[in-house]
């Protein structure tokens, strides 16, 4: 994911020891916003979730600096493909041709699929390597470099971008990150990833019943 929250950390102690609000309080606003959107998103809570984002588009849009909202909206879309929604980030390429920002260009690229060599070097370092995998398609190295990001959101979009390519157990280790995290949702995507994965017939009998259960409950 974009370092949003990484932008939060920095604001936060630049500006802790100060009485009064920083003038770019908008900005802190957003990425705190969005960072509780971001987990609101993945547990499942949709109406909070919902608020959270337009709560954080409104405070980026305070500014003519279109960065953050740019990252907001990249970021909305990395988390649909997180969770298998399928989502082209129409709003960011609305407000692309006013940044022109490389960075946002390349992230963009890579949750398309279509990063070029040039572009992964502009990647946040914690993609790099997996940018660098994807490219010469070796999804065990790419896996391998999924799990060793610093936060769970970028590895749960990185993972869903190569989905197809995963072995059943990898497919668990995300079910397993995505549980520890309680992030239902991803959970339940990995599910039904590993239900089309696995051909043990017993084993598609307790998938069922999992996903049942944290749909439906038990009857």
């Amino acid at each position: 994911m974009i370092q949003i929250s990484a932008l939060l950390f920095t604001l936060f102690w630049f500006w802790g020891c100060s009485f009064e609000s920083p003038p770019n309080q908008w900005q802190y606003n957003s990425a705190n916003t969005f960072d509780s959107y971001t987990k609101n998103f993945l547990q499942g809570k949709e109406d909070l979730a919902t608020n959270d984002l337009r709560r954080a588009q409104e405070h980026a849009r305070m500014s003519a600096d279109l960065r953050t909202l740019a990252q907001i909206y990249l970021g909305k879309c990395a988390l649909n493909i997180a969770v298998g929604r399928r989502d082209g980030c129409e709003q960011y390429l609305q407000i692309a041709p006013a940044l022109q920002e490389n960075s946002l260009q390349s992230y963009y690229a890579l949750l398309q699929k279509n990063i070029a060599q040039e572009r992964i070097q502009a990647l946040p370092k914690r993609y790099k390597e997996f940018a660098q995998a994807l490219q010469i398609q070796n999804y065990n190295k790419a896996f391998e470099a999924i799990l060793s990001m610093d936060q769970i959101s970028s590895q749960l979009v990185a993972a869903a971008l190569i989905r197809e390519d995963l072995t059943t157990q990898q497919i668990e280790k995300m079910i397993e990150k995505s549980s520890f995290y309680g992030y239902k949702k991803a959970v339940l995507f990995w599910l039904e990833q590993l239900k089309a994965a696995d051909t043990d017939p017993q084993r598609l009998v307790e998938i069922e019943r999992k996903i049942h259960i944290l749909t439906k409950g038990i009857e």
